[in-house]
């Protein structure tokens, strides 16, 4: 078992761990180290154990907000996975009913054959008043 020495708020200790757990322990130890630097800055020199305590419960406090944090986050993430799957297991929508007016081919027909017929009547009645222009000018003619 690797033997690690650490440091904690200026005083060094001596720590037995397990293989490949040394990287573990130094992390939490440089935890440990900022909550009792930042007592010794407050307060000033302490006795280790009231040094270690306190700094243990800071980090102690520390952590039960995180842990508070995370089951707020678990919470908030559980109900958006309900809402989710709510979502994938409600019935689809209703399709809309989109109408889109359509000239039927008839009508086109239809109009055409109107049209021709009107372009028709226009063309009979110009010949009769042409006719009937000539007569009367012919007429006028006459009498004059």
């Amino acid at each position: 078992m690797p033997e690690v020495r650490i440091s904690i708020g200026g005083r060094a200790f001596d720590v037995v761990c397990q293989d490949g757990e040394e990287h573990y322990l130094k992390a939490a130890a440089a935890m440990l180290d900022a909550e009792a630097s930042a007592l010794s800055s407050q307060i000033g020199r302490l006795p280790e154990s009231r040094m270690l305590l306190m700094s243990g419960l800071m980090l102690a406090d520390k952590a039960a907000g995180m842990e508070e944090q995370m089951r707020a986050l678990e919470e908030k993430l559980a109900a958006q996975q309900r809402q989710i799957e709510e979502l994938r297991n409600r019935p689809a929508p209703e399709p809309e009913k989109v109408e889109v007016p359509v000239i039927p081919a008839g009508l086109t027909d239809s109009l055409a054959e109107m049209a021709a017929r009107a372009e028709s009547l226009a063309e009979a009645i110009e010949e009769r008043l042409a006719r009937e222009g000539t007569s009367a000018d012919s007429g006028e003619k006459a009498g004059g």
